[in-house]
């Protein structure tokens, strides 16, 4: 008796894990859905930089994407300013594979918004990720807010504010926020926001930056050519 009682126990244990999986894998598919009716677009947007050790004004910025992950962010005057190393500022990208395990992590609270969090941890040993989690909007199959930690650039966070583009999964705001000490800025960043001004070798330690783009328009589905990515 003692021993069915047991395996009864386990079966439980086994099949709730099981079914609570299920729902977070299920909840991401509904998530990646709504981000697959993109297949590339182009957008103009505001960007604000805020790194202390860089003078940086605020610029006009075009954004392009194309499936399944290519992403690149430049000036009009052609400077790419797209964070590079296995980061990325891009929802889509996040989760244009499907090669990892989705785990519930329970429910937060996003402003007034209750979300449900969920873990991605990728199955492939090359992966540069090594956790990303999710904070999902259930209602809207959006999600809120990403952080993700990388073997090489530490660990970033990107916020989501969504409005007009919600219905494609696109956000009006992204707020990317990473440890200066840990991320590896872009040659095209430092050469165009250089102060001129030796840096210390440790000026940067332990330092939050920031990127945030504010996107005032979207163009979806047009085609977006390949040698705009190179």
């Amino acid at each position: 008796m003692h021993l069915r009682r047991i395996f009864i126990f386990s079966f439980f244990i086994f099949h709730f894990s099981f079914a609570f999986s299920q729902d977070a894998r299920e909840l991401v598919t509904k998530v990646k859905t709504k981000l697959n009716k993109v297949s590339d677009y182009q957008a103009t947007g505001l960007l604000k930089t805020g790194v202390s050790f860089m003078k940086v004004p605020d610029s006009k910025v075009i954004v392009f994407y194309k499936k399944p992950d290519k992403f690149k962010i430049s000036k009009p005057e052609g400077i790419s300013v797209v964070p590079k190393g296995g980061v990325s500022i891009n929802i889509n990208s996040l989760l244009s594979g499907s090669d990892f395990t989705a785990v519930n992590a329970g429910t937060g609270m996003i402003g007034k918004d209750r979300v449900t969090i969920i873990k991605l941890i990728p199955l492939a040993e090359n992966t540069e990720v090594v956790i990303s989690t999710l904070y999902i909007d259930t209602k809207q199959s959006l999600i809120r807010r990403a952080s993700t930690t990388t073997k090489d650039n530490g660990t970033y966070e990107m916020e989501l504010t969504y409005g007009r583009f919600a219905g494609w999964g696109l956000p009006d705001k992204v707020i990317f926020t990473f440890n200066t000490k840990d991320y590896k800025l872009p040659k095209g960043v430092t050469f165009e926001y250089d102060t001129g001004e030796p840096q210390k070798k440790n000026s940067v330690k332990n330092q939050k930056g920031t990127l945030e783009i504010s996107y005032t328009d979207y163009t979806i589905n047009k085609g977006v050519a390949d040698s705009v990515f190179k």
